[in-house]
C-alpha cells in the first residue's frame, strides 16, 4: 500500500489478516507449539503471528519454517513479530518502532492511543490494545473496552484487529461490532486443552457478528441511515 500524498485521506484497502489470528506463546502450551498452531489451523484459523523474541535467530526460523508448512495446507499465512521477517514477507511491528517500517508485503504495527495511530505510514493494519484485562499482561491497560475499541478503529486509517483478553464468544462478538476485522488472541488457543475446539468456537462467533453487522450495514444503507454498527456489551 502506497504511503498517501500530503493532505489526503489514507484509503483503507486490506488484504491482510481477518478472523480469528492467533499469537504464540510457547511457554504457555501444554505441547509442541506447532501441534497447537495445527490444532488451531485445523479449527479455521489462517493467520499466526510468531512471537518468541527471546529465541536464537536460527532457532526462531526454524520455528517459521514449520509453522508456514502448516499454514500453507490451508492458504494460510504467518506474520512474524518484529522487523525480521524470517525469510518472510509479513512483520508485526511494535508501537516504538522502526519507523519507517521496513519494505515487506504485509506490515502491522501494535497501537494504543490515537497518537500512535497517528504516526502510521505505510503499515497495512493495526491491532489496538488491550480490549480486555489480560492474563498475559496483568496489569497492562487500561482496557478500551468495546467502546474505546469503537472509538479508535474510527480514528484509524487503516483495519483494525483487537487484540487483549479476548477469550469468549461474547467478547468476539463485542469486537466485531465494534468495528474490527479481526480478533487476535494468545490465551484462548495457547491455554486451551483443545486448541482446535476452541478455534472453532471462538472462529464461529466471529463469522456470526461479521454476518450481522454486513447485514445491519446493508439495511440502514437501504434505508438511507448512517451504516455505524454498536454493540450492547460495551459494558463487559
Amino acid at each position: 500500500m502506497e504511503a498517501p500524498l500530503e493532505g489526503q485521506p489514507r484509503t483503507k484497502i486490506y488484504a491482510g489478516p481477518t478472523g480469528v489470528v492467533v499469537l504464540t506463546d510457547r511457554r504457555a502450551v501444554r505441547g509442541a507449539l506447532v501441534d497447537v498452531v495445527a490444532g488451531a489451523v485445523g479449527g479455521s484459523v489462517r493467520w499466526v503471528v510468531l512471537r518468541e523474541k527471546d529465541l536464537p535467530r536460527a532457532e526462531r526460523l526454524a520455528l517459521a519454517v514449520d509453522l508456514r508448512a502448516v499454514l500453507a495446507e490451508v492458504g494460510g499465512a504467518l506474520i512474524v513479530a518484529g522487523p525480521d521477517p524470517l525469510d518472510g514477507d509479513a512483520v508485526h511491528l511494535p508501537a516504538a518502532g522502526p519507523y519507517p517500517p521496513p519494505a515487506v508485503g504485509l506490515v502491522g504495527r501494535s497501537c494504543h492511543d490515537t497518537a500512535e495511530l497517528a504516526r502510521l505510514t505505510t503499515e497495512h493494519y493495526v491491532t489496538l490494545s488491550p480490549v480486555y484485562e489480560t492474563r498475559t499482561k496483568p496489569g497492562y491497560g487500561p482496557a478500551l473496552r468495546p467502546a474505546g475499541l469503537a472509538a479508535l478503529v474510527k480514528a484509524s486509517p487503516v483495519p483494525v484487529l483487537a487484540l487483549g483478553g479476548i477469550e469468549t464468544p461474547a467478547q468476539v462478538a463485542a469486537c466485531v461490532e465494534a468495528g474490527a476485522t479481526g480478533v487476535a488472541v494468545l490465551g484462548a488457543i495457547m491455554r486451551a486443552d483443545d486448541p482446535g475446539e476452541s478455534a472453532t468456537t471462538l472462529g464461529r462467533a466471529f463469522q456470526e457478528a461479521a454476518t450481522r453487522v454486513t447485514r445491519t450495514h446493508l439495511a440502514r444503507s437501504d434505508e438511507g441511515q448512517p451504516s455505524t454498527a454498536t454493540t450492547g456489551e460495551e459494558d463487559q
